[in-house]
This record gives C-alpha cells, sequence and structure tokens, in this order.
C-alpha cells in the first residue's frame, strides 16, 4: 500500500517547501516545526524524499519511546518505499542488566548498522536507508565500536563457498552450534545440508550445498524441521530468493582479543573469574553484554555510523528529554543492582560507566562534532513568532468522531463541496470496503483505491489502507486525511497474514534419552538406557540400543538387552514420577505389573467408553449453518485470528452442527485467544434459541467474561449476565428468574451455577474455562451434564487425565499452537530475592507506564510486604489483594488495578487464572521455589499480553537451599520461555510429580508400573478393543534378522538424539504412506537418503506385512529363514512344497524353516540386502495371504 501522492500535495505548503529547500542546502543546523503529532510521518517522510536517488543522505527521526517508533516506522512504509525505511530497536534490557538483549533485536540493529556504515545498491537487503527511526533509548546507548563494519554472512543460490568456512564465519558470529535449529541463533550441519536461523527472519534457512557450491536456498518450519509448502500462505513458497543474509546474533563477540582481556580481568578480580573465566575460553554467558566498556576497544554512538550528509529530527524534544532523564536514572539502579555488586558484596570492583546511557546534552554535542544538523517537531508553538529557527505548518489535527458516522459524513460532504481533497484510510480492506459504501448511501462520490501513488482527485472522496494512526486537517494545501482511529475511536489491527506461522504438521519430539535414563520395552519392562552401539553382523550393519535390566542373579551385573532401531515402536521413555525399580528379563514379574495396569485400564476405557456412548446415543441438538449476524460479529473481530484459531472455530462448529451432543477440549496456552472461540461458539448457540452458561473458577474472571462477552455483543440483542459472589442475593434471584423463563440467553459464573436451584429454560451449550482448576465434585456435576448438552472445555495446562483421553480420541481435543500477533516472549529471570533488583524492576515498568504484579503466597504477611515496597519504591501506587478480603473490597482493587489506578498489585495466585491486564508486563514472584511448574507456567502467561516486551522474575530466598525438585521446576520454567511451552510443561509437571496424584490413588500404583507412554498407549488400545474395533490383545513384536545393510550412518544424520528420531519414526510406520511420508521428510532435513536407509525403509515396509500375516520372527538361523509362528492348510502346505522345496514345517513348534535363496539358482551368492527382502516379501504374500480374515487351518 503506497500512499506516495500524499506527499506530492504536503509539499505544496510553501511553508514546509521552503524548509526543505534549506535541508537540501544543508545549511541550516536547526530548525523547529510546530506541527500536531498527526503530521509527523508526512514531516519525516517529506524531508527524506527530497535527498535525490540514491544519494546517501538519511534521516534519523528519533521518538520517545519503543512504540512510537514502531508506529511510524509503520506509516512512513506507507509513504516512501518500504525496504527505504528501517527501524533501529532498543534493547529490551537495560545496559547493566542481568540478560542478554533478545538476538532478533540485536541482528535488526546490525542489519541497520551495516546499511548506514556499507550501503550497496546492488543488494535488495543493504539498500541505501532514507529514514532510520529510533527510539531515544537506542541513541543514548553506547555501542561496541565498529559494529557497523561486522560483515553479515551473504550467500545466494550458485555462490561458490566452503560450508566448513560458512559454519566458521556464523560461529564467530555468535551463531550456536547445535544439533537441531529450534530458535533464533542456531545453526545445525548435516552432511552438505546447513540449518540457519538468522534474527532477522520470520523461518529458518536450510542451504543444500554441492561440493563448494550452494545448490538450493529454502525456509523450514521449526515446528516439524520440514521445508515451507511450496505457495503456503506465509511465504512466496519455500525457496530463499534473496538467499541468506545473517548478521551477527551479539554485540560483544567473543575474538580473542576480548577473550584475552577477559582472561587477564578474570585474574585481577576472582570474585568474577568464573564468569570472566567462560568468557575467556570462547563461552557465551547470558548478560554478559554488561562487560562491553571493558572488554571491547571502544565504545561510541548511533551517531558514528551516520554518513556525512545525514540529517537528525525529534519528534517532540519535551517528551524525548524527559523519557532520557527517566531511562539515566533507571539505568543508573540496575548498575547498583547489578551482579558485579551482588558478587563483591558493595562496591563495584569493575567500572563499567561507559556502557550508562548519555545525556541529551552529550548526544547533540555529539551531533555538533560530527556536523549533523538536528531539527525537531514539536506540537507546541509558544512564542513562535520571535523565533527565526520555526515553521509553523498551518494544519491541525483531525477531529475525533468516536463512531458518530452522521457528523463525519456532513464534513466529508462540507469539505467535498469546497473542493478539498478527502482521504479516507483504513487498516483493512473489510472496513474501506464498508466506507465507500457508506458515502454512496450519503449520495456522495467514494473511490476505492489500492494505492494513492499521485495526488488525490477533488471531486470524490478517495478510501484507501493505510497504517497511519492519525489524520488531519492541512488548510495551507486544502487536503483532509481521517484514519479508521479517527472516525471509529479504535482501530481495526489487520495485521500481514504472511508473518503467521501456517498450521503445524506434526510437531516433532526428538526422543531424547542421555546415558541412565529410564525406558520402557513394551515386552521385557522398565529397564535403564545405556547407549546406542553399532554392530556388523554377517557384513550387514545394524544399530542397537542397549538397555540394561536386572540382574538375574544376585551379585551379577546387570543383564543386557539389545533392541534392534528398527523396533524402536517397542521403547518409550519412562514418565512416571520416583524412580522405579529395573525389571528382570523374562521374569514373570513384568507381565503381571502389564496385566494389572491391563486391567485398571479397561475399567477406565469402560468408564469412558459409557459416557462416550451415552453422549453419542443421546439426541443433541444440530445447530444451523452461520447467519448473517453470526458473520457480522466476526467480521467485528479486532484482531487476526491465527491459523489454530480458526481451525478451533471450525471445528467447533461442526461439532455444533451434528445431532450428537459436543464434548470438545481446547489446549491453548494462556492469551491465545481461547475466549474468541468461546464468544463465537456462545453466539451461534444464542441464534438457535438456545441457553449458554460459562463456568469459570473464580470470581475475576466472572467479570473480564462478562466485560469481553459484553463488548463483542454490544450490537446484538443478546443479554449476558454475571453469576458470582460480586452480586447481591436479589441480583442473583433475578438473574437466576431470568434463566428460568428464557429471558437471560448468556450466564457467566463461578460454580454456583453447578448449584440445583439453577434452573435453565433451555440450556444448550455449556462453556468451561480453565478446567483444569475445578474439584471433583464439581466435575462430576459436569458429567452428567456432559451426556445432554453441548460441552466446550478450555484448558491452558492440560491436566494429563484430559491429555489421555485427547490422545486416545474419545474426547475430542483441539490444540491452539500458534500465538497470536505481537505476542513475545517473556524474558524470564531465575535468582535470588534482592531489593535492589526489585526496585529497578519496578521502576523500569514504571518508567514506561506499566504495571506490576506482585506474586506473594502468604495471606498473614502481604500486608508487610504491599509496605516494603511502597518503602523501596515510594512513588509507586500499591495495592495488595488477596482471596479472604471480602467481596466488594476484593472487586474494588482489583477493578481500580485494572483502570490503572494502581502501579503494584501485590497478591496470592489469585491473578493465575485468567486475569487479563494487558498494561501489567512484569510480573515479581517471590518464593518461586514454593510453587508447581503449571502454577509457575500460568502466573507467567498474565503478563506480555500487550506490546510491551515483558519480564518476569521468579525469585527464592538467598539464604535456603534449593530442594532438587524446586531446582528441576524454576529450571523448565527458565528454559521454556517461548510463549506456546504450556504443553511441554504440562508433559514435564507429570514427570516430576508423579502421575498418580492426578489421576487418583487407585491408578498411580498402575502407572508407575508401566510408565505414562505405554499406559496410554494401554488406554489406547482398551477403546479400541471396547469399541468394536481391533487391537484388544497386546501387539507382539516382530523380529526380521536378515544380512540386511540397515541402518542410519552417522555422516547422514550425525547426533544420537535426531537418529533417534529418525529410527523411532521409522519404527512407527504402519502402511505405504507412512514409508513415502518418512522418506520425503528425511530427503528434506538431511538429504536424499542413502542406500543403508533405504534398506531400512525396506526392512519396515516388511514388518508391516510380516505383522499383518501374524508373524513375530523372519530369522536367518543358518543356511534356513525360519517363519514363526505358522499355521498352515493343506492347500498352503501345497503351496509351500511346490514353491520352495527343501523347506520343512515343524508343526508342533509352529516353524517354518526355508533354505536361504542364492543368486542364479544353487551354488550362487547368498542373496542379501532388498534382493532378499523382496524374495521373503513375495514368500509372505503367496503362502500366508497376509491381510485376510485367519481362519481355523482345516482344508
Amino acid at each position: 500500500m503506497s500512499l506516495s501522492g500524499l506527499l506530492a500535495v504536503v509539499a505544496d505548503d510553501p511553508a514546509l517547501a521552503n524548509a526543505i529547500e534549506t535541508a537540501r542546502g544543508g545549511n541550516d543546523p536547526r530548525l523547529d516545526f510546530v506541527a500536531p503529532t498527526a503530521l509527523r510521518p508526512f514531516l519525516v517522510a517529506a524531508t527524506a524524499a527530497e535527498a535525490p536517488v540514491g544519494a546517501d543522505r538519511p534521516v534519523l527521526a528519533i521518538t520517545a519511546t519503543e512504540r512510537e517508533a514502531a508506529d511510524l516506522t509503520e506509516a512512513l512504509s506507507c509513504l516512501l518505499p518500504e525496504d527505504s525505511v528501517a527501524l533501529f530497536p532498543a534493547w529490551e534490557t537495560l545496559p547493566h542488566e542481568r540478560l542478554s538483549p533478545r538476538s532478533d533485536t540485536v541482528g535488526q540493529r546490525l542489519a541497520v548498522l551495516r546499511r548506514l556504515t556499507h550501503p550497496d545498491p546492488a543488494d535488495p537487503l543493504t539498500t541505501p536507508l532514507r529514514v532510520v527511526v529510533a527510539p531515544v533509548r537506542s541513541v543514548l546507548q553506547p555501542l561496541v565500536a565498529g559494529l557497523g563494519d561486522l560483515a553479515p554472512v551473504r550467500i545466494r543460490p550458485g555462490d561458490e563457498a566452503s560450508l566448513d568456512d560458512v559454519v566458521a564465519s556464523l560461529v564467530n558470529g555468535g551463531y550456536a552450534r547445535v544439533d537441531l535449529v529450534e530458535k533464533r541463533g542456531d545453526l545445525a550441519v548435516r552432511g552438505g545440508i546447513l540449518d540457519v536461523f538468522p534474527p532477522t527472519e520470520e523461518h529458518p534457512l536450510r542451504l543444500e550445498f554441492w561440493g563448494d557450491e550452494v545448490d538450493e536456498i529454502r525456509y523450514f518450519q521449526v515446528a516439524d524441521q520440514r521445508s515451507i509448502d511450496k505457495g503456503s500462505a506465509n511465504t512466496a513458497g519455500s525457496a530463499a530468493a534473496d538467499g541468506l543474509f545473517a548478521p551477527p546474533c551479539r554485540e560483544l563477540l567473543l575474538t580473542p582479543a576480548v577473550r584475552e582481556r577477559a582472561r587477564a580481568l578474570a585474574e585481577q578480580h576472582p570474585s568474577l573469574a568464573d564468569l570472566l573465566g567462560k568468557l575467556a575460553d570462547g563461552i557465551t554467558v547470558e548478560g554478559m553484554e554488561a562487560f562491553a566498556p571493558v572488554l571491547a576497544e571502544d565504545m561510541e554512538l548511533l551517531f558514528d555510523h551516520l554518513p556525512k550528509g545525514a540529517h537528525i529530527i525529534g519528534c517532540d524534544p519535551e517528551r524525548i528529554r524527559a523519557r532520557a532523564q527517566e531511562l539515566a536514572a533507571t539505568s543508573q539502579e540496575f548498575l547498583d543492582a547489578s551482579w558485579i555488586n551482588a558478587a563483591s558484596g558493595g562496591e563495584a570492583p569493575i567500572d563499567l560507566g561507559a556502557s550508562a546511557y548519555k545525556s541529551i546534552a552529550e548526544v547533540r554535542s555529539d551531533a555538533d562534532r560530527l556536523g549533523l544538523p538536528w531539527w525537531s517537531i514539536t506540537p507546541f508553538d509558544a512564542g513562535v513568532d520571535e523565533d527565526d529557527d520555526s515553521v509553523l505548518i498551518g494544519a491541525s489535527a483531525a477531529d475525533e468522531y468516536r463512531g458518530d458516522t452522521e457528523r463525519a459524513i456532513a464534513d466529508v460532504k462540507s469539505w467535498l463541496h469546497d473542493e478539498w481533497r478527502v482521504v479516507l484510510l483504513t487498516q483493512g480492506h473489510g472496513p474501506a470496503e464498508r466506507l465507500v459504501a457508506m458515502l454512496r448511501d450519503a449520495g456522495l462520490g467514494g473511490r476505492l483505491a489500492e494505492d494513492i501513488p499521485t495526488a488525490p482527485p477533488t471531486a470524490v472522496a478517495t478510501v484507501s489502507t493505510g497504517l497511519i494512526e492519525h489524520g488531519f486537517v492541512w488548510r495551507a494545501v486544502r487536503t483532509v486525511v481521517l484514519t479508521e482511529t479517527d472516525l471509529a475511536g479504535q482501530k481495526s489491527s489487520t495485521k500481514d497474514m504472511r508473518k503467521m506461522p501456517s498450521r503445524r504438521r506434526g510437531a516433532i519430539d526428538p526422543l531424547q534419552l542421555k546415558s541412565g535414563d529410564y525406558v520402557v520395552h513394551e515386552q521385557h519392562g522398565v529397564g535403564r538406557y545405556i547407549e546406542m552401539v553399532s554392530r556388523s553382523i554377517q557384513g550387514a550393519t545394524r544399530e542397537y540400543l542397549v538397555i540394561e535390566y536386572a540382574a538375574s542373579k544376585r551379585g551379577q551385573p546387570g543383564d543386557r538387552l539389545f533392541v534392534p532401531t528398527d523396533q524402536l515402536d517397542e521403547v518409550t521413555r519412562y514418565v512416571g514420577g520416583e524412580a522405579p525399580s529395573l525389571s528382570k528379563m523374562g521374569g514373570a514379574e513384568w507381565t503381571k505389573t502389564k496385566n494389572r495396569a491391563r486391567k485398571i485400564v479397561r475399567e477406565i476405557a469402560g468408564d469412558l467408553i459409557r459416557l462416550y456412548s451415552a453422549r453419542q446415543a443421546s439426541p443433541g441438538h444440530a445447530y444451523a449453518p452461520d447467519s448473517p449476524w453470526q458473520r457480522e460479529l466476526e467480521d467485528a473481530f479486532p484482531y487476526v485470528e491465527t491459523p489454530d484459531q480458526l481451525a478451533a472455530i471450525d471445528e467447533v462448529k461442526s461439532d455444533m452442527e451434528k445431532p450428537v451432543p459436543m464434548d470438545r477440549l481446547i489446549c491453548g496456552d494462556v492469551g491465545y485467544g481461547k475466549t474468541e472461540v468461546a464468544v463465537r461458539a456462545a453466539f451461534k448457540a444464542v441464534q438457535d434459541g438456545k441457553q449458554v452458561a460459562v463456568l469459570v473458577p473464580t470470581t475475576l474472571l466472572v467479570q473480564q467474561h462478562l466485560s469481553t462477552f459484553s463488548e463483542r455483543y454490544a450490537a446484538f440483542p443478546v443479554s449476558v449476565k454475571p453469576l458470582s459472589r460480586f452480586q447481591t442475593d436479589a441480583e442473583v434471584e433475578a438473574t437466576r428468574e431470568g434463566m428460568r423463563r428464557g429471558e437471560v440467553d448468556i450466564v457467566i459464573g463461578t460454580h454456583r451455577l453447578l448449584s440445583t436451584e439453577t434452573k435453565f429454560k433451555n440450556l444448550g451449550l455449556v462453556i468451561i474455562d480453565e478446567e483444569q482448576r475445578f474439584g471433583v465434585e464439581h466435575k462430576e456435576s459436569l458429567k452428567r451434564l456432559r451426556t445432554q448438552v453441548d460441552v466446550l472445555a478450555m484448558s491452558a495446562t492440560p491436566i494429563p487425565r484430559t491429555l489421555e483421553m485427547g490422545l486416545t480420541g474419545i474426547r475430542e481435543m483441539t490444540t491452539i499452537l500458534t500465538p497470536p500477533e505481537e505476542r513475545h516472549p517473556v524474558l524470564t529471570f531465575v535468582g535470588p530475592y534482592d531489593e535492589k533488583q526489585i526496585t529497578a524492576a519496578i521502576r523500569r515498568e514504571m518508567m514506561r507506564e506499566g504495571q506490576v504484579f506482585f506474586v506473594h503466597n502468604r495471606v498473614a504477611s502481604i500486608e508487610r510486604v504491599a509496605a516494603s515496597i511502597s518503602r523501596l519504591v515510594p512513588e509507586a501506587r500499591v495495592a495488595y489483594a488477596h482471596g479472604q478480603m471480602n467481596e466488594q473490597q476484593l472487586e474494588k482493587v482489583m477493578v481500580d488495578f485494572w483502570e490503572k489506578n494502581f502501579d503494584v498489585l501485590v497478591s496470592t495466585t489469585i491473578v493465575e487464572s485468567g486475569l487479563d491486564v494487558p498494561n501489567a508486563n512484569t510480573l515479581i514472584v517471590d518464593r518461586a521455589d514454593t510453587y508447581g511448574l503449571s502454577q509457575l507456567h500460568q502466573l507467567r502467561g498474565r503478563v506480555g499480553r500487550g506490546r510491551e516486551r515483558a519480564y518476569a522474575y521468579f525469585l527464592y530466598p538467598p539464604e535456603k537451599p534449593l530442594s532438587e525438585t524446586a531446582h528441576e521446576r524454576l529450571a523448565t520454567v527458565a528454559q521454556h520461555t517461548e510463549t506456546g511451552a504450556g504443553m511441554y510443561v504440562a508433559m514435564k509437571d507429570l514427570e516430576i510429580r508423579g502421575a498418580g496424584n492426578i489421576l487418583g490413588a487407585e491408578q498411580s500404583g498402575s502407572i508407575a508400573g508401566v510408565g505414562f507412554d505405554l499406559y496410554v498407549r494401554m488406554v489406547g488400545e482398551a477403546v479400541r478393543e471396547l469399541r468394536g474395533g481391533e487391537g484388544g490383545e497386546p501387539e507382539t513384536e516382530t523380529k526380521v534378522e536378515l544380512p540386511i545393510d540397515a541402518h542410519i550412518p552417522h555422516d547422514y544424520v550425525p547426533g544420537e538424539r535426531l537418529r533417534l528420531e529418525a529410527y523411532r519414526r521409522i519404527a512407527g510406520v504402519t502402511g505405504d504412506a507412512d514409508i513415502a511420508a518418512v522418506r520425503e521428510e528425511l530427503a528434506d532435513r538431511y538429504g536424499e537418503p542413502p542406500q543403508p536407509v533405504d534398506n531400512l525403509l525396506a526392512v519396515a515396509r516388511f514388518r508391516v506385512l510380516a505383522k499383518s500375516a501374524g508373524l513375530t520372527d523372519v530369522v536367518l538361523q543358518g543356511a534356513q529363514i525360519k517363519f514363526a509362528p505358522v499355521e498352515l492348510r493343506e492347500s498352503q502346505q501345497l503351496r509351500v512344497r511346490r514353491m520352495y522345496p527343501k523347506s520343512i514345517l515343524k508343526e508342533t513348534a509352529k516353524t517354518l524353516l526355508v533354505p536361504a535363496p542364492k543368486a542364479g539358482g544353487l551354488g550362487g551368492r547368498p542373496l542379501r540386502d532388498l534382493e532378499l527382502l523382496t524374495w521373503a516379501a513375495e514368500l509372505v504374500e503367496a503362502v500366508f495371504e497376509p491381510g485376510k480374515a485367519k481362519a481355523v487351518p482345516k482344508d
């Protein structure tokens, strides 16, 4: 969307034209534009547009905040060529903090510095810039000298490059070498394939080398490690047209000189030796950038990277100055609280002042020294007439119509009558089309324009799309621009859908086994994994997992089992609480344990099936397809739905349209848009004359959902009422009466909804939010409901029971895995409690006008904690809340916090479930060591819901040693900071706590006995059996031991973790389609499979065939091949004797021995590899007729 035509109009203003003429001469170091904020993008763009094309004369626009910088960049991208505008972001962290900046922020910064220092018009990714937008924070912060000279790794398809050299350059640029690329700054090498995730890219890239030539470069998905589908919505296919552009990931690189300085400092300062020693050894450390002043050669400012003809424009100098002062003060507090002081117990042993923020005066004098003109755009016109440096722009900000369309239409009519140019801008095409229709209905001319490349006409209003926040009325050029925000009072957010990750295929889950991990083998029981080994037998190489079991004789070493990797589907990792005891191989104990578990599992499966069958048998209400109102409600949603959200909505609607009661669980991380799914489902039910009950665990959530539902339904005649302890008895009674009469369409309430007094006239849908938080007795009431009405449950950390049901197809489950737009991972800090750290964290949040959650889970001492925070940060407005306060008090505190009347809320874990305060972006949890994992995860989900970067501090008492479990919990939370980690956290929580206490005592023993994965598999088998399907009897393993070279060579898939994952995928295939899919995946991730891998796939195909024929053994024994067990009819025996003479059938042993085939008949070489497999497959097909129903052998 280009709006460059508006610039041509704006440039006709004589005052502006004069100023720009001055700029062109470059002889006026100071100039102040006096103009409303809405004109900023136009004034900056007009100044920049005057530089001749290709001239290296960029404008640096400085804003007070990061958010303003992002908005200004978006607006400028509509007015100037998009690739000529760039944002120079600030670090999310302060210079002396214990956290490193995110690698994508660093990559973006280094890419901009490179374009400023070494622009290259011939390279589309490093063309000269016209405008760089920077928040004042990134202008004041000193940089390591020479960052603009750091060359990115730049490779296009067809380039000559040595893979080793490329990898060395990336490692020197701060990339981490891993076996699987999962986050920005990772790289992995497999044979001739290089995977790398540059910090500036949406998706990682895969480079295929052919010798020293780069054959192909394409994008791939992190979730499943597969190339992105050609022509998928999120890229124009998987090929990366511009090739690889990989700037460094760190601003402090561990060069030999830096490492040497770190070594010298480590010797001088023993208290920091541990940390500096790592840097000296070339190991990156979180927060190492704080040492830049003493490790780097020199420090400089952003201005030092600007070319000679550059221009600086400060947007709103008063606010920039105030912001700069706050930054300097907060930065100093962080330095006082920094780890360096903590390490030395007081005075900082090293002076890190060189990296502290500069003052505005210092950076201005730096600009003067470099001869850079500094202009400003200010909204204040105080004393302008006397000031020669000021240019008064004759324009005003547009009126705010706040949805008053009649007034807006009247004004447009008047402007058009006076022959003004009128431009109306929306952020999406839907609203633009509606605007044109509205203008035409009012008898006015309106035209929809994709772009505005030239000055718009005066006779009609031009409607287009553009990311400009506010409009203006510019008298001097008789032009008015109105934006969606001006007209409606809020903008609809229509983000670029290409940036959305496409719906996930099966996310890969590498089988992470370390030596000593417990595993479960379905036939032999619980063992300990030792290692993976290669063995060559009769010239054929295979890989085996070595598993150790309990010793068969006392005092002897444990027995070892070698499991061929083509049978990996028999092995799962043991998950189930405490360390289990090892089984004895071949002992009866394991069979007993398994049978015990299987019996309990059958009972559970029976219960589930009864519930499921009752639901399937009971007539449900089949809802009508979507009405026009439904579509109108959905079009008014202010965000872009993520692909997973759309899938969830479609699945829920299709369930509702079936004549069977729905029972669906939606698992999605906190803030992933589950509520919107509920809003649409409830509306659909109401459209069919049904009532909806929304059940939530806390009174606070009632208020929040009430607010969301009421706001979304404002334009429709839908009655929504709350039912919780916040309502008076009279209000509750009135609501209940309305429900009985059918006057209340939707009721949102706590478990009071489940009381016997609650009656509905026509209940059709029950929505349960945060399902995992309801107790057993509530769940029983819900279970009764489930067979009668549609049930939609939502949960952020699915409890394992629901996971099980989801896994085994008894209860439909949808997972929302894609984070909504603008949702960033939360920066997570785990460390000891420190008052200076807390003070600095609260001040930093207040500096950006945000709020803080401080979680303290003891009601007795909560007032004392709130008072101590008031003492530490006197200017903060502090409130506290806990569940024992009376209802009115609690509601008042919560609502006040929601309405920003407080800066810090000290509370118990009532904030954990679902409280939505987008403005609260710092979370501090004291005594984090006492919380469960899913609690910590949910608490962290409370922050990071707005546009700002969020911080979570999980603190523990410095004087108390952490227990093993607490340590593991905190480590898990610190590692999984990516949004969407809830699913992983739920699995890990299960492992730490032991599955038993969630599933009820009678099941804990059976789970601990067999491990969670095998248990889930048993539930699946029992369910299938009870539903009359196959799979009742436990599957037997099929052993194929033939001279076949079937393995994954180390040089094809390096790294045991990935080889295990590949073996497991191959062992788990069930047919030709699976085999083709696995082969395609291997080729995509690792290159064309070598022969041993194709042989392995052929063995897998043969195992499927042998299994379907009921065989458990196909083994070479001397000169014969044994097939067992076999029971042959007379006709089959005749066929064997005819086709395979010299075969021996041992009926009592149920064994068929067939002479091993040879090439060219007798005396030839024995067949092996694929030839032998093909022969064996033909024999199985001919003799055993797999796939036919097994009959009793008789003829």
